[in-house]
């Protein structure tokens, strides 16, 4: 679908250049663009890996453990039963440390795990539960946005990081949004 979309611009901007009498500018800005995408990739690409990589190393010292602990009472308050699997619960405390540090592509694996765990916990699949954990990725809680920090420094951002106030009071109030919509459906189809 991406291709033909792809395509259908590519298109569309060699008619309207052609149209336009800008066809040589057009035919111009096509590898100033594709050498600008490679090097924006390769930007968030580096981030990607350093913050993935402190994942794994809190994964193989134990501090996944320690966070799960931590946030232990609020993935009980959210996911209520099907929190009580320990797998489930590391994979979920996993999950919500990358979205805090703005990873949403590091907390997929994480996610993976924990809806699987989710859906197995007790026998019985809790469909709320990985319900409940997809609005919460959709969300995403965050407090420190990596991956647009890095979008704004390779733009050239002198200062990266000053959009963290209202990344955490537009994070925080979708996750509010998001969980209080999701319990009101849960009750609306599920009295």
């Amino acid at each position: 679908m991406m291709a033909k979309v792809f395509s259908l611009l590519f298109v569309l901007a060699l008619c309207f250049g052609a149209a336009g009498g800008k066809l040589e500018q057009v035919s111009a800005a096509l590898p100033q663009g594709a050498a600008g995408g490679v090097e924006l990739a390769l930007s968030i690409g580096g981030t990607m890996c350093v913050w993935s990589g402190i994942l794994e190393v809190m994964d193989q010292s134990g501090l996944t453990e320690k966070v799960s602990r931590l946030l232990s009472p609020v993935i009980r308050g959210i996911f209520g039963k099907a929190a009580q699997d320990k797998q489930a619960r590391q994979a979920l405390s996993q999950n919500m440390a990358a979205n805090l540090l703005g990873l949403g592509s590091a907390a997929t694996p994480a996610g993976l795990r924990a809806a699987r765990r989710l859906a197995q916990t007790g026998g019985r699949p809790d469909h709320s539960a990985v319900l409940r954990l997809m609005v919460l990725n959709s969300a995403s809680l965050q407090l420190i946005p990596a991956n647009v920090a890095a979008v704004r420094a390779a733009a050239g951002s002198a200062q990266p990081f000053a959009i963290l106030p209202a990344v955490w009071l537009a994070s925080l109030g979708s996750v509010c949004a998001a969980l209080a919509v999701s319990a009101l459906l849960e009750r609306v189809w599920h009295p």
